[in-house]
Formats: C-alpha cells, structure tokens, sequence
C-alpha cells in the first residue's frame, strides 16, 4: 500500500511545474500555495528512499602467487655441579623461506630467496656459527608442449659473514661473504609432469664460482691468482615438494652438474632436503639437510690433510614457525 502511496506522490511530481524543484526564491513561494494534501505527498516522495540494488564486482583474479616461511630455534641446557659431566650450552637458528611466482596459462616465472643462521655457545665460549646460508633461485619457462616448458634458470648461492673452524692454535677461517659465491644459469627444458614434481635439464650451464679471500681459493678449487672460475657443463635440477598430510610436508631440491672442462665424468652433487612436522599454528619440528659432494673442494680430515670428501649437514629444530600468504614449502 506504501509502495502505491509513494509511485502517487512521483505521478503527482511529475505533473507539477519543473520549478518546484529548483532552489530559488519562486519554488519557495509555489510550494507554500500547494494544498496541505499535495504537500504532504511531495514531502513523502522527497523523503522516500528507494532501494538501490546492491552490485557487488569480482575482484579480478591475480596471476601472482607469493608467501613466506619464517622459523625460529632456539634450546639451552645448563649445568652447575652435575656429577655425570657435560657442558651448559645455548643454540640459536633462524630460517626464512620467501616465494613469488607468476602464472599463466603457458608461462610460469617462479622466484624463491632462502636464508639461514645459526650459532651455538658451549664450554662457556663465545658465540660460534653453525649455519649461514643466502640461497636464490630463478626460473622462467614457456610451454613447448604438454607438460614440457622451454626454460631458463638462474642460482646463487653464498653467506653472509665469515665462518672459522676453532683448533687447539686458535680460530682459522674457512669461508665468508662470496668466499666462495656460486652463479649458475642454464637454458634447456623443464619437465612438469604434476604440480609437485618438476625435472629441469639444462644441457647448456654456465657456472662462475667466485672466491674473493685470497687464502681460500686453493680450498675451493681456484688458483692463488683466480678470484673468479668459469664453469660449462649440463645440469639436471629435480624439485619434488608435497603436503604429506595436513601436519607434515616435506620438499627436496636435487641438483647434478657435470663440468664439460675439466673432468666430467666427476658429477657435483647438491641435495637439500626439508622436512616439516607442524605441531599447532605457531610451533612445528624440521629438519633440515644438506649433501654435497664436489671434487674442486679439499676438506682437511683431523690430521689436517687435505681430499676431496663428502659434506653433509643436518640441523633439527624445534621451534615457533609461521607461514604468510600462500607458503609452498
């Protein structure tokens, strides 16, 4: 009944002179002389708020992904008069995982920045190192067929501060800041066969290793006199990355390269591994490992002699851990 009411009072309006409705002296006058019915029917009409139909806007799909990862470790034991033995010790470890990747229906561009740090104090000494690590990766790919995609790929590795191994004579130092620092880029092929696993070969690889210290370029494979070493070879990267269950995840980065210049029936191994038991939102157990193998790296063993060997590191957290947007470990 209301709605009639109101389309009435709009009729009535309507049929009036236009000028009631401009803001001069003559509509004041004109509306004074209007009947006490036809006013009350103007002021309805003026008042009547019609309901506008509400239009909400999708918002437009962005083809950027990015997210991020950020743990921090920490564990502390104390000793005082212990009759067993052993040592008060302190350990400190953060870790820091960014991603930003770019999609569509045939390209992808992915990026990924990896950073680790870590020191221990025991034996009431200061704090020493145990991890340092500045980790980049770049890949760009354009479908070739199916799940097949032309790529491009880009790495660098180093740290951020000097490490030094701590013998009976002192402290020696064996490395730093790009000593040593590894570049790699490769073209070839990036073989996406699902969402978890990608296979990247790239039979055309250029790497430059850089050792800026002079006393550390022997240990790392370049002369006295060679700050920087160019390697060309063929590399195959596997990238496997799966959510296990709903608390574990785990993610391994396998590379092989096999240096065209020297020796390459020597292949170089890289192999990262990350596994991640989430506790609650805030607190979770890893662990991270690292395997390398590179025959232009000497390692001297406990008489201090000098060889090629096998480098393995393992670090086990338990600690606060926390994703941003749209993590993929």
């Amino acid at each position: 009944m209301r709605k009639l009411f109101v389309i009435a009072a709009i009729m009535l309006i309507s049929a009036a002179p236009s000028r009631l409705f401009s803001q001069n002296e003559n509509t004041s006058k004109e509306y004074q002389i209007l009947s006490e019915n036809h006013k009350m029917l103007v002021d309805i009409a003026l008042k009547a708020k019609i309901p506008q139909p509400e239009v909400k806007i999708a918002p437009v799909p962005s083809n950027w992904s990015k997210g991020s990862l950020l743990q921090l470790g920490f564990s502390q034991m104390s000793l005082s008069n212990w009759a067993a033995g052993g040592y008060s010790s302190v350990a400190l470890n953060a870790y820091v995982n960014l991603f930003k990747t770019y999609e569509v229906k045939d390209m992808f561009w992915e990026n990924r920045l990896q950073l680790a740090l870590g020191f221990i104090n025991s034996f009431g000494d200061k704090f020493k190192k145990s991890d340092d690590k500045i980790i980049f990766d770049s890949k760009y790919g354009y479908r070739a067929w199916n799940k097949v995609f032309a790529s491009a790929a880009f790495n660098f590795r180093s740290q951020s501060s000097n490490t030094f191994n701590y013998p009976s004579s002192g402290k020696v130092l064996v490395s730093g800041p790009f000593s040593p620092a590894y570049f790699s880029f490769g073209i070839g092929l990036d073989y996406k066969p699902a969402k978890v696993l990608s296979i990247n070969f790239s039979p055309l690889t250029s790497n430059l290793v850089i050792v800026t210290k002079e006393e550390l370029r022997v240990k790392y494979g370049n002369r006295v006199d060679q700050p920087a070493k160019l390697e060309l070879g063929a590399q195959l990267k596997i990238d496997y990355k799966q959510q296990l269950s709903k608390n574990l995840a785990v993610a391994s980065n396998l590379i092989l390269f096999s240096d065209f210049l020297k020796n390459p029936q020597n292949i170089k191994v890289n192999w990262d591994l990350f596994i991640d038991a989430k506790i609650n939102k805030y607190f979770s157990t890893n662990i991270r490992t690292n395997l390398i193998y590179d025959d232009n790296i000497l390692i001297p063993d406990k008489d201090g002699v000098l060889d090629k060997r096998v480098q393995f590191k393992e670090i086990l957290s338990v600690g606060f851990s926390y994703t941003f947007g749209q993590f993929k470990k």
